[in-house]
């Protein structure tokens, strides 16, 4: 019988502690894995406006969320919220802030909509210009949620050269779906788009966002996102106001225009949407900014009060008129300053 071999031990003397070799000092001229500097802003990718929601496998669908456009900034030093046209918001957004602080992430860009939802789940913006204390305040919004559909920069990473589907997977595991927190997942839903709009707008919701999973992170409206309306919504210069004694702070209709090029062009008025609150402070703003003639034709008003063209409103309508008017218009809310809120641009075919 053949006996066994002979093993050497693991370890010439067992009572010795098991020891890895000595760590060599580290060679100064290897290089360390850079990290990609955390830029202090990112320009908004935005959503291009078309009427029909685009086909193909390549389209993701969300829905189309109607609030302030922020970047949420984390870093060591702290969180930054910015608006889309770089003022620093953080003060008026504490829970969203707060929520930012715990989430499990050393530093991230989030870019996202604040919110504040009605009684049945829809975003509304005139509780949220409500919450912070209506156009030009300056109160907190501890009901605004921040709805995250994109992470711009993760953990020391760039990520806007990266393609949507891969920022949209980092994302999800950094903000899971369905939470209740400050800070939600905007999710991606799983439909044709045609039949999504159909039942985004049987939902009295405003409409569905289409983004191109395959694009990298591009500033500005180049068609990488696409907004469809199930009611049109843009920002129209207020131009003045015709007075009357019977409605909320004797505004009877506002004078709009949009702009045509480089001029303004009369595009008829709204005198619906008010509320006494909304509207009495929308008059104040207005008795600021008064000048003795139309800054655009309007043709002959009566009782009208002519203002600067400053304010932006936001106006929900239905369609144009043959004439380059708008068709059952609506106030929905002033603009804030700080949102950079783009003022409709006619095409040149439009009244003309």
């Amino acid at each position: 019988m053949t006996k066994p071999p002979t093993r050497k031990p693991l370890l010439e003397d067992a009572d010795k502690p098991v020891q890895s070799r000595p760590r060599k000092p580290r060679n100064p001229a290897q290089p360390n894995l850079p990290l990609d500097p955390m830029p202090d802003r990112v320009d908004p990718c935005l959503a291009l406006l078309k009427t029909k929601p685009p086909k193909g496998r390549q389209w993701a669908f969300e829905v189309k969320w109607d609030g302030y456009r922020l970047a949420i900034h984390i870093e060591p030093s702290g969180v930054r919220i910015l608006t889309r046209g770089g003022h620093d918001w953080t003060d008026r957004f504490p829970a969203i802030a707060a929520q930012a602080r715990r989430l499990p992430v050393a530093t991230a860009i989030l870019d996202g909509e604040a919110v504040v939802f009605d009684e049945r789940g829809r975003s509304d913006f005139g509780r949220l210009q409500q919450s912070l204390g209506g156009r030009g305040g300056r109160r907190t919004s501890r009901e605004a949620v921040l709805m995250a559909f994109d992470l711009l920069y993760f953990d020391g990473r760039d990520l806007t050269g990266t393609e949507l589907s891969a920022r949209r997977h980092v994302l999800e595991g950094l903000v899971p779906a369905g939470g209740e927190d400050a800070i939600r997942l905007s999710e991606e839903i799983e439909a044709d788009g045609e039949v999504l709009l159909r039942i985004a707008c049987e939902h009295g919701l405003e409409g569905i966002i289409a983004k191109d999973r395959n694009t990298t992170y591009r500033s500005g409206r180049l068609g990488d996102w696409l907004k469809i309306k199930c009611v049109q919504s843009d920002g129209f210069l207020i131009i003045g106001y015709e007075k009357s004694t019977a409605s909320f702070g004797g505004i009877g209709r506002l004078l709009l225009a949009a702009r045509k090029g480089n001029e303004l062009l009369y595009v008829g008025g709204v005198g619906t949407g008010f509320n006494e609150r909304s509207a009495g402070e929308l008059r104040e703003q207005m008795d600021n900014l008064i000048i003795g003639k139309p800054a655009v034709d309007t043709g002959r008003k009566r009782n009208a009060v002519f203002i600067q063209p400053k304010l932006v409103a936001e106006i929900q309508y239905r369609a144009w008129t043959h004439d380059g008017k708008l068709r059952h218009g609506s106030f929905k809310g002033l603009r804030e300053p700080q949102e950079n809120a783009a003022v409709f641009q006619m095409e040149q075919s439009m009244a003309s």
